[in-house]
């Protein structure tokens, strides 16, 4: 469980009083911590999961988790200081950099330059990169998870290790929380719940969860967001945009990559998810798209108290899904929740549009009935109609194994940037459907099929967008759940009845038959001959502009001119390292040893470099 209150251990040992009403106990603060997981944005929050045994809550033991104190972390302080800020935010930057520069300089590695010793050092800074966006506070943690999602910017490594980015902060005081709730509800506290517990059922980067009770009898958690949080926002972005700045304008990391894009989706996404009217009115929506599935459970909003920093929700108890034993210990059926878990996010997927982007385990408890609870809708992702559609061509060209089709459509999609030159981008297209497709459907791996995908995309032109890296995190997030709660578990088995469906829907007449093969073919054909006279005046047009290049290249020119290179450089080596030597000879000579040894020394490195770049030239001698 997180921090529940300002000291440096998380653990609740025993009741507390509520201001206004009576004490909850224990066993009660337990339940509420389980079904509440997610609403507090906190995925690291080490809660206690009951089992319903006799229809009574049962607790399990927990283990406390040691936390820095709130003092402790600079940005957790009433008043930050810009220019701290600035400094701290800059420093890991520049340490980043170097970082990343010393990783293709084979001196910094001890021996020979290895693949292993280049993984090894990349798993490192990724786990560095970690530990100090926890330092850095709530903007920094949430642009790591959102970076988490973008295997096209960063290496797999990295991308790991962001994904397991949690919140692991302190709490605030009760009293701050107290305060923000008067200030936003505009009434005093006792006035607006009969009870509050104030100590925090979990804590977390953005705000903390809260149990309460409403006059009219009815149980709720109140989520309550971090004091200063907006002014901390807006410093951190500010920073951030600078930062930005520097990487679109760099000549290497800035090429083919809209990094102030980036950073304007981050914007937007961090506000939204600290807005709680927003995440309100997500719940709302989603519990309507769920009304008509029995086995989907949802909290209901209480929108006379809520504001954009308060949301008072309903308090639905449950069993975090990934506690295994309390399931069996409820009689809960483990391969039901994990198919039923697929299929609740394939229908949010493909017939709602509107589906949880973060559905990791703290996110999805069982009520002791088998239904599924759904918590946190502060990040929910969206596909509009004409992007489904879209989508579709990607579909049929990866069922058809067509590239070319396929890349049209990422085109179209916005996943793919149009190049000068996209025959290597088809090759590479044509790479994953032969390797993606050579097991039947039905027997692939989410994590498998991601981890081609992002190796590939990772610094290609393949862009994808957000909500294609949240689905396909959500993919291999609810396929390690599902083969947590069932070993046989497949996902894509468990999609094979949606995949059809939307196949079916998309050509509702297809089938096998030779005559359904010849009129895909004619429809083809009919359609390139129909866009063959808009192609041959583009390409017109562009030959107008002068935008058609042609390149042609000569392996023996471009040999040649590498040799001549080498060699002039070899010459600029020579004179260097002579000059070098016949000036610390003269000056050893007329007695400045200190001077002497540094020019001999610069003499060295001179030519310790001639040697390697003649080593260089007769190993390129040798290459047929």
């Amino acid at each position: 469980m997180s921090a529940v209150s300002n000291e440096s251990t998380a653990a609740i040992s025993t009741p507390a009083p509520i201001p206004g009403g009576e004490g909850s106990t224990q066993v009660d603060r337990a339940m509420a911590t389980a079904s509440t997981a997610a609403v507090s944005n906190n995925g690291a929050m080490r809660s206690q999961s009951p089992a319903p045994a006799n229809g009574q809550p049962v607790t399990t033991s927990q283990v406390p988790v040691k936390l820095k104190s709130a003092d402790t972390y600079r940005w957790n302080r009433r008043h930050y200081s810009r220019w701290r800020r600035a400094i701290d935010i800059w420093s890991f930057v520049l340490r980043l950099l170097g970082a990343r520069w010393a990783y293709s300089k084979p001196w910094s590695y001890t021996g020979p330059v290895t693949p292993e010793k280049q993984a090894a050092r990349r798993r490192q800074q990724a786990l560095w990169i970690r530990e100090t966006l926890l330092e850095l506070g709530p903007t920094f943690i949430k642009v790591g998870q959102l970076f988490s999602t973008r295997a096209d910017l960063f290496p797999s490594e990295y991308v790991d290790e962001l994904a397991k980015l949690q919140d692991r902060v302190p709490a605030f005081s009760y009293e701050q929380a107290r305060e923000i709730i008067e200030a936003d509800l505009g009434r005093p506290i006792h006035e607006l719940y009969r009870t509050f517990d104030p100590i925090p059922l979990a804590a977390a980067s953005l705000g903390q969860v809260h149990r309460a009770q409403l006059h009219s009898g009815e149980e709720v958690v109140v989520k309550v967001q971090r004091p200063g949080l907006q002014t901390l926002f807006r410093i951190d972005l500010s920073i951030l945009r600078g930062i930005a700045q520097y990487f679109q304008s760099h000549p290497e990391w800035g090429r083919g990559r809209d990094w102030l894009g980036i950073y304007e989706e981050c914007c937007r996404i961090l506000w939204l998810e600290i807005d709680y009217l927003n995440e309100g009115r997500n719940a709302d929506t989603f519990r309507r798209n769920c009304r008509n599935l029995g086995w989907v459970q949802v909290p209901r909003v209480y929108w006379r108290y809520a504001s954009p920093r308060v949301l008072t929700l309903e308090y639905l108890p449950g069993i975090k899904i990934s506690h295994y034993e309390a399931l069996e210990a409820a009689g809960l059926d483990r391969k039901r929740l994990a198919r039923l878990g697929a299929q609740a996010y394939l229908h949010q997927l493909l017939n709602d549009g509107f589906f949880h982007a973060d559905p990791h385990p703290g996110n999805i408890a069982v009520s002791p009935e088998g239904a599924l609870i759904f918590y946190d809708f502060g990040m929910m992702g969206q596909v509009q109609a004409t992007t489904r559609t879209k989508l579709m061509g990607t579909f049929m060209g990866v069922a058809q194994r067509d590239a070319d089709q396929v890349m049209v459509s990422l085109v179209e999609l916005g996943a793919l940037v149009e190049a000068d030159d996209m025959g290597p981008i088809r090759r590479s297209i044509q790479y994953i459907l032969d390797n993606l497709m050579d097991k039947p459907f039905e027997e692939q791996s989410v994590d498998a099929i991601s981890d081609d995908l992002y190796a590939i995309a990772y610094d290609q032109p393949f862009r994808f967008p957000a909500t294609f890296t949240f689905v396909m995190r959500a993919f291999s997030t609810l396929e390690g759940v599902g083969k947590g709660l069932d070993p046989e578990f497949n996902f894509m088995e468990a999609a094979k009845p949606f995949a059809n469906q939307l196949m079916a829907g998309n050509s509702p007449n297809s089938s096998n038959t030779l005559f359904s093969e010849l009129g895909r073919q004619a429809a083809q054909v009919s359609s390139s001959a129909l866009g063959l006279p808009r192609r041959i005046e583009d390409t017109l047009d562009k030959l107008e502009r002068g935008d058609i290049r042609v390149r042609v290249r000569s392996i023996e020119t471009d040999r040649v001119l590498r040799r001549i290179s080498g060699v002039n450089l070899t010459t600029s080596y020579s004179i260097l390292v002579g000059a070098f030597t016949l000036s610390a000879t003269l000056l050893l000579v007329s007695g400045f040893l200190w001077l002497a040894l540094l020019l001999g020394i610069i003499a060295a490195i001179a030519g310790v470099a001639l040697i390697r770049l003649l080593l260089r030239l007769a190993r390129a001698e040798r290459l047929p």
